[in-house]
This record gives C-alpha cells, structure tokens and sequence, in this order.
C-alpha cells in the first residue's frame, strides 16, 4: 500500500490495533495508528476533501480514528479534520438514506459510529435521527442476506455488508442517549442481526466440518472477514448488554473453527504491520476484521463477570469543567468520557471489559441515586484552585453513601495529595468506616525522578495475585483503625485500605493513579514502561467486582 493510501481495509486494520491499545495498554499500537492517520490530516486540520467525496464509505473509518486522536490528544487540528467528515459525511448519511434503491444504498457503510460518536461528544443530538434513519435504510437494503445461502458463482455475496451493518449497530449504540428513541430501534435491528449472524456461523462451521471430511460441496471458500466481523460483533454485543450473553458461547465457539484458518503472522504482528502489508490488497479487510475479533475474543472468558453491575461516577464533589474545542463546557479530570492524561477512559474500559456497565452522577449523592449502582467511585475532590465552586462533602452526604453502604453497595475513594484535593471534607465520609486520609505529602515527585513513585506489589495480597510495580504521582496517605485493614503498604506507610460496613466494602487509595496519563502506555515509554498501572488496575477491577454480593449474577440489556 503506498504511503498515504487510504481505503476500508486500512481503517479496519487500524480499528484493530486500537482496540488492541485498550486491550494491552502497550502505547506501540497507538504511536502506529497515529503514525497512519498523520499521513492524512495536514498541520492546519486540512484534508484532501475530493477523495472523501468519492469514498466516504472508507473515510466513515478513517474519521473515527481522526476523532480518536482529538480526543486522546485534544490537538485541534484532529478536532478541525473531524468538523470537515462530519459535515461531509451527515449530509451524504442523508442523502443517501433518501435515495434507498437508487444504488446509493451502501455508499455509507461504515460512518455510523464516527457521526453518532461525534454527536456524544460534540452535543449534536439532532444527528441521531438522520443517523437512525440511515441504518433503517441499511438494514431495509440488506435485510436477510445471512440467512441466505451463498451461491457458489458469487460466494459470500450480500454477507459482508450484513456483518459491517451488526459492526456499525454495536459500535454506535454506546454514543446513543438512553433517551432517545433511536436507541431502541437499533437494539431491536442488533437483535434481528445477531440471530441472522449466529445462524450465519454455524453454517460456516458445518462447511469447515465438511472440508476436514473432505465433503465436496464444502469447497466453496471461507468467508474469513464476514465470520470475523460477525464473531466481534456478538461478543461486543453480548458484553456490553445489548444481546443475550448466549452469543458470547456461540461466537466463542466460531471463534476457535476461525482460528483454525486464519494467517499466521510473526512476532512483530500488526504493530510493526510487517505481515500486513505482505497481504494482498483483498485479505487486509481480513487482518483488521481479525484483529478486532482477536481483541474480544480475549476478552470473552471473563466478559460476564460484571454483567448486572452499575460503577457509577462522582461528578458532584470533582466538577471541574474545561471549554472543549467547540466551545462546549465539558466535564472532564478522572471521567469516562475524558480521553486525554487526566481521564479515566481506560479504567471504564477495564470495567466494560468485564461486562459493567459505567454511569456518571452529576448531583450529590442520595440512597435514592445510588440505589441503581452496585459501586460508586468518589476520586479528588475539588478544592478552590481546581474549581471555583467546589461542593464538599457534607456530614448529610457521608450519611446518604453510608447507609447505601450497609445494604449492600461498594464505595471506592481514591484521594489525591493536598495541594491538589479537599481531604478534610473527604474525611467526614472515610472516618465513618475507620479510615483516614492524612494530610501530608508522599511519593512526591520532582521532574522524572520516577523512582520516588515506584511501589512494588507482591503476589501474596489480599488484592493483588500477580506482583505489580505501581506508579503514583504525589500523593496523601492513609491511617486505619477497628476492622479497617491495610491491603498495600509502601515505605511504611499505607498506600491502599479497606474495610467491611454492614453488607457493603469500603476501598481507599491515596491517588487516583488509574487515569490515563500512567496507564495507557503512551507516555515516555523509556521511563514509563517499567510500572504497569494497567495490570493492576485489571486485578483492583476483579477484587472490587468480588466484594459485591451476587456479582455476575444479575443479567440484562442495555
């Protein structure tokens, strides 16, 4: 592929590697995605907008990642390359839901995701409607071709746009509001799709059956990309709650009949793209399709550990607000949807990837609020510096979360060091449970004198099976007593604590030390590379789902 090139099988293969990104946290597959999508987006944001004209179906793949990188980076020009998509490829959406028949059914194939992704982002929710109506008309052009049996003249025709539409439905379903009435539609098509899809795989699985037999009428060629797409879009599906965990089994099982077939590549794989670019033109949809069935398949053995379970977010006690490129105020330091350094992005995927589910409360906490989660996370409280207005915990507020606690619910604290987070006020909620967040200063760091945040964990914890090296930034420390028990200690002091309260559990830390900055791989690999947050940000996410009673257990459909 010469340099700069761009089309579907590109995009598809850099989608992969970024999921492999958030699956590893190995910053490699990021600088390399980066890398590819640099060759297209010019310093000043421009974009050569004839060829996304005469491709948008490509470019629908091309502008996630630019959209990627904006919000990874907050670079504007990434932010500007996005501006000119989404006004390119919304009004096409469009059209070409309006000319349903006229041949112009498919020229949007894969932009969905990146139009309903911006519209979260970007506050566009009048981009939903047009958005739905495009996959009804998608869904209405290519409706049943699963169920179809492929000719042998024309195998697989009509499939792989039938797997691409289950692709676009579950990657865009997490941007939609729960209000609006769009989300519904396409759970009902996701639905329609997965079973069409499943049936789908065991047909393929039938055929390679009757290969290894050596059964004549079984010679017609896998579909590699079509099982591939498919078996990612079941498994994601069924993780994120959007279709019953039964196709989790289903596609794990064509998963391994898949794996039997697929190209071997060496060690450098996809990072490097060494063996990719060996792959004729026709097999790299079947690489990147790979690659994103590889990542959730990883993830499938345990995708349901969290399933039924709630982490909802504090955004009342750290407000703090930015003005995003469009001139939006966002929430943003330790939240979901905060890509960059401060955000936790990654620590929501750590719990999606288990099958949790990740909500955000923008009010002071109630046992009414709370009662629909099973966790509640409190990081950082403000403090003047940081937001103007800061709402501190009050004695009415420790009352509300303890009680909530009692019955059942599991808190988790993760201060920060004085300067940069309320403690005192904090304490009225921690004292309740025999912890203590003191208000000194540890781990201080200056400049990249890392080794004055470098703490080991063991492998014979109550927490931590596997030993760690942790990295914290500046942080307070922790004092217990009665039933509250240290689960880390470093240097002496206590780094990690917890507690039983009634039904519920009680975590501590002293820092907020999964946000993205020293977890995801992408910061001075030199110096960085020797903690692994990520890791041990995996093992707390398991611990934490352990402590709730009857995790796993309760089931359902977002």
């Amino acid at each position: 592929m010469a340099p700069g090139q761009w089309n579907e099988e590109k995009g598809t293969e850099l989608e992969g590697l970024e999921a492999l990104w958030y699956n590893t946290a190995n910053g490699g597959y990021f600088r390399y995605v980066k890398g590819e999508v640099d060759k297209h987006v010019g310093a000043d944001g421009s974009l050569d907008i004839d060829k996304v004209k005469i491709d948008s179906t490509s470019y629908g793949l091309l502008s996630r990642e630019i959209l990627q990188m904006h919000r990874v980076t907050l670079n504007a020009k990434y932010y500007k390359a996005a501006v000119t998509l989404r006004d390119t490829l919304l009004p096409a959406c469009i059209a070409a839901s309006a000319s349903s028949g006229s041949g112009q059914a498919n020229e949007l194939c894969r932009a969905e995701p990146f139009l309903a992704e911006f519209a979260s982002a970007f506050g566009q929710s009048q981009d939903f409607a047009p958005i739905t109506q495009d996959f009804v008309r998608w869904d209405h052009d290519n409706g049943g071709a699963l169920s179809r049996q492929a000719g042998p003249s024309n195998p697989g025709a009509g499939e792989i746009d039938h797997a691409w539409l289950a692709v676009a439905l579950v990657d865009s379903i997490a941007y939609y509001p729960q209000s609006d009435p769009g989300r519904a539609t396409l759970l009902t098509m996701l639905n329609r799709t997965a079973k069409d899809g499943s049936i789908y795989l065991d047909r393929q699985a039938a055929m390679l059956e009757g290969r290894a037999k050596g059964i004549e009428a079984n010679r017609q060629p896998l579909q590699q990309s079509t099982a591939c797409l498919l078996i990612y879009a079941l498994l994601k599906g069924a993780r994120s709650g959007y279709i019953p965990a039964s196709y989790s089994d289903d596609a794990r099982r064509s998963w391994q009949n898949v794996l039997k077939h697929l190209p071997r590549w060496d060690d450098e794989g996809a990072a490097s793209n060494s063996a990719i670019n060996r792959l004729a033109d026709h097999e790299l949809t079947g690489a990147g399709a790979s690659l994103l069935a590889a990542n959730e398949a990883e993830l499938a053995p345990t995708n349901s550990l969290g399933s039924g379970e709630t982490f909802l977010l504090d955004a009342w006690f750290n407000s703090q607000q930015r003005k995003n490129a469009a001139g939006q105020m966002e929430p943003f330091h330790y939240k979901w949807s905060d890509f960059g350094d401060s955000g936790y992005s990654l620590f929501g995927h750590m719990l999606q990837s288990y099958g949790a589910a990740t909500e955000t409360l923008y009010s002071a906490p109630s046992r009414e609020s709370l009662s629909k989660a099973q966790f509640y996370i409190i990081v950082s409280p403000d403090i003047p510096i940081k937001n103007p207005n800061p709402h501190y915990m009050t004695e009415q507020d420790a009352e509300e979360i303890a009680a909530w606690v009692k019955q059942g619910g599991v808190l988790v604290m993760m201060e920060n060091d004085p300067p940069n987070a309320d403690i005192s006020h904090l304490n009225l909620l921690a004292d309740k449970f025999g912890i203590h967040f003191d208000n000194v200063l540890v781990h201080h760091i200056i400049g990249e004198r890392v080794e004055d945040g470098r703490i080991a964990v063991s492998a014979d914890g109550q927490l931590f099976h596997d030993p760690h090296t942790l990295y914290m930034k500046d942080t307070c420390a922790i004092s217990v007593r009665n039933a509250a028990i240290a689960l880390l200690k470093d240097r002496g002091g206590i780094v990690m604590a917890a507690t039983k309260f009634g039904r519920g559990t009680v975590f501590a830390a002293v820092d907020p030390w999964l946000y993205n900055e020293y977890t995801d791989g992408r910061k001075n690999p030199q110096i960085y590379d020797q903690f692994d947050n990520y890791a041990g940000g995996k093992e707390l996410v398991r611990w934490l789902m352990e402590q709730q009673p009857g995790s796993g257990t309760r089931k359902r459909q977002r």
